[in-house]
């Protein structure tokens, strides 16, 4: 299913020429949705956390476009990463094991 909703937005990424555009300004898109799921968050609005983490997904994924990458590229190099990864929680914080020493 995922794979499929990123397909349909790569699409309709394209159709509308986002995937040529400046990524700089999608990092700015990504910066306003972010702002976004921070203050439904703090407003504890769950229909605007679930858009706003869904706008966030669709910005990502034409930005990984317009930087050559593809977004589950970029989401397996995240996990390799942390998938061994030993830590624990500080005040709700996960902190990796080598920032604990």
């Amino acid at each position: 299913m995922m794979q499929d909703l990123t397909e349909k937005i790569r699409t309709w990424a394209i159709m509308r020429g986002l995937d040529d555009a400046d990524p700089n300004k999608q990092m700015l898109k990504l910066m306003e949705e972010v702002g976004e799921l921070s203050a439904a968050i703090a407003r504890n609005n769950e229909w605007e956390t679930t858009d706003a983490i869904g706008d966030i997904f669709v910005v990502l994924t034409i930005l990984s476009m317009q930087l050559g990458f593809s977004l589950e590229g970029c989401v397996d190099s995240a996990y390799q990463e942390i998938k061994d990864r030993k830590g624990k929680m500080v005040n709700g914080v996960f902190v990796k094991e080598a920032d604990l020493e």
